[in-house]
């Protein structure tokens, strides 16, 4: 995995992209090297898990940048309105999880590739929102919840970083 690095001279999308992309996969960067056990295990009292926040990430992402602009979005086999989507289930596999988001990561770089910053859609909540608002957004959670995951990788196994050393 090659680490990005923000432009020191680059366009509002492109460094907002950019710098997604950079925590997305320290996102993913977190589970390697750690077996099936260790990457469902429940780390706090509310049930965190490292795959669990990769499943939670994977529908937010279809949900800011897809259902917000009106975009095609795969269907959700799990309510996340109910919380389901920080549970990981018997039946859904690593690689399921780890593919989901995936196919969500390219289905929203498919929407900022084509929509303008200032292009408007409908929230969840109801509220009007821009891509740029929604990038915004999508960096400030994802950033957070790898800085959960920071926590719980270095909780199994000590090891600790946003990305391997190049």
């Amino acid at each position: 995995m090659t680490r990005k690095h923000v432009p020191f001279t680059g366009g509002e999308k492109e460094s907002l992209q950019v710098s997604l992309d950079r925590h997305r996969d320290a996102v993913l960067w977190k589970l390697d090297g750690l077996d099936d056990e260790q990457l469902r295990r429940p780390m706090t009292p509310s049930g965190t898990s490292l795959l669990g926040l990769v499943k939670h990430l994977a529908s937010v992402e279809y949900g800011w940048f897809c259902t917000t602009f009106g975009r095609e979005s795969e269907p959700l086999w799990f309510d996340p309105f109910k919380g389901e989507d920080i549970v990981v289930a018997d039946g859904e596999s690593t690689s399921d999880i780890v593919e989901f988001y995936g196919r969500a990561r390219a289905a929203a770089d498919r929407a900022v590739a084509e929509l303008d910053l200032d292009t408007l859609g409908t929230s969840w909540s109801g509220n009007t929102v821009s891509m740029r608002w929604v990038l915004i957004h999508m960096l400030e959670d994802t950033v957070r919840h790898a800085g959960h995951m920071d926590i719980l990788r270095e909780l199994i196994d000590g090891a600790t970083g946003d990305h391997p050393d190049a």
